[in-house]
This record gives structure tokens, C-alpha cells and sequence, in this order.
């Protein structure tokens, strides 16, 4: 991303634009939850996601912080004006923010500030920077779980580190990662490997999402291997969450 462009956002004047994916119960194609992704709208007025710079090693930790802070803004800000509670709704959360004074403070007036029970918000936690402190995160996710949220894995088969992540949390929910899903139809291991973690979330009533679903053949192996919910562009692309943009004032 141009220099430019990450200046304007740090700086709070550029334009964010939260888009929501459709996941599907794939047993009956039932639309069950939704996750929040941030997109910056620039100047000729076309999208472009954030998660690559976010997920840039070389972006300081106080700017991933700035960054993910007006990110969240941003999404609570769309989930404020969705009336329903029908279907979950995940919003992604970099583990810096965790860390943040600013998250804490800013948490109980995103909440407030929904019309449907806080239990309908999914937590999810990304590994763009790695979970370097699992005790530490531990502790927060109790305290996200203290207030009516439920938390969730991102990218388990990523690395050899989300496996530690998933048992330490215990969490609600997990999602395969994109690398698990790839060409699934045509690698046995991946397909029995998903079929072995979709039993174990069942055992563990945890939820288990396969992401990253981008064509039939691949659609067709995830149900396969009994996998209850799926994502991906096969499914339904994300589409902006207003018709016009959100401005995001520059934070307090």
C-alpha cells in the first residue's frame, strides 16, 4: 500500500468502508453468521482490503494498534445500525488492541450501543502477529466472555502454534484456515485432517468453520469431510454493509 495512503488512515482521514462475508450452515445452505471485514475506499472510489497491512511485519506496533482501533470503530460503528440478532456477527481483533487501554474503554460503548444481544458477537482472533503470550490471552479472552462475548480462532493449520492457541483458549468457535481448504478435493491428507477437527469441534460443542471455500470442487470435499459451516467466494463475496461510506473521526 502507498505510503500515502497508510498516512491518511493513521491519520484518521481516510474513508473505511466495513463489508460483511455470508457463512453458511452447508447441511441446509442457511446463512448463519456474518464476519466484518474493513476495506479503505480511496480516491477513485474503489475498495481495497486492510488485512495486508496489518499483516506487513515491518508495520510498528503502534500504528497495528492505531490501525486496528479505527477498524473497530469502524465495524461497531455498522453493527450499531443492524437491527438483527438472527445470525452471528464476527469481528476480527488483532492481539495488540487486547494490550490497549483504548480497546477496554472503547468495548462497553460499542456494546451499549447494539440493539440485539451482545452474545450474537463473535471475537475473532486474528494471527497476523502471532500469539506470542498465551496466558496473557487467556486472560483477555475470559474477560471478553465476562461481558456477553464469545470468542473465536482464526487460520487454525496456519502454523503449528494455532494448535497450542486452540487448546489453551478453548474457544467458541474455530475456522480452518485457507491453507487446509486449498485444492482439498485433491489431497486426501488435508481432506482427512478436516474431517478429524470437524469431530473434535463436535465433541467440544465448538463451532467449526472452513474459510476460504473459493470453488465447487473444494465446496463438495469440505462437506465431504462433515464440515458443518463454510465461507469463502463460492458462498458469497463480502458487499459493503451501508450504501455510502464511513467516514471514521480521528480517535479521542
Amino acid at each position: 500500500m502507498p505510503k500515502g495512503i497508510l498516512e491518511s488512515l493513521l491519520s484518521g482521514e481516510g474513508t473505511i468502508v466495513p463489508h460483511v462475508q455470508p457463512m453458511y450452515r452447508l447441511q441446509d445452505n442457511r446463512m448463519v453468521a456474518q464476519e466484518y471485514l474493513a476495506r479503505h475506499l480511496d480516491k477513485a472510489g474503489i475498495t481495497h482490503p486492510v488485512g495486508p497491512i496489518l499483516q506487513n511485519p515491518t508495520l510498528p506496533p503502534e500504528d497495528r494498534l492505531t490501525l486496528d482501533l479505527r477498524f473497530l470503530d469502524a465495524t461497531f460503528a455498522a453493527l450499531a445500525q443492524r437491527g438483527t440478532g438472527s445470525h452471528l456477527h464476527f469481528v476480527n481483533l488483532e492481539p495488540v488492541s487486547l494490550e490497549a487501554p483504548g480497546f477496554w474503554a472503547r468495548l462497553p460503548r460499542w456494546l451499549e450501543a447494539l440493539s440485539f444481544p451482545v452474545e450474537c458477537v463473535v471475537m475473532e482472533f486474528t494471527e497476523s502477529q502471532g500469539m506470542h503470550d498465551l496466558e496473557a490471552l487467556q486472560t483477555y479472552a475470559k474477560r471478553l466472555r465476562d461481558v456477553g462475548l464469545r470468542v473465536a480462532v482464526d487460520d487454525l493449520g496456519a502454523g503449528v502454534a494455532s494448535l497450542t492457541q486452540m487448546a489453551r483458549l478453548a474457544p467458541d468457535y474455530i475456522k480452518a484456515d485457507r491453507s487446509l481448504v486449498e485444492q482439498v478435493h485433491r489431497r486426501p491428507y488435508q481432506a482427512a485432517l478436516l474431517n478429524a477437527l470437524s469431530h473434535f469441534a463436535r465433541h467440544m460443542c465448538i463451532g467449526f468453520i472452513a474459510e476460504g471455500i473459493e470453488t465447487m470442487e473444494e465446496l463438495e470435499a469440505v462437506m465431504d469431510a462433515d464440515v458443518p459451516w463454510g465461507q469463502g467466494f463460492i458462498l458469497g463475496q463480502p458487499w459493503p454493509t451501508r450504501p455510502k461510506p464511513l467516514a471514521i473521526d480521528p480517535l479521542a
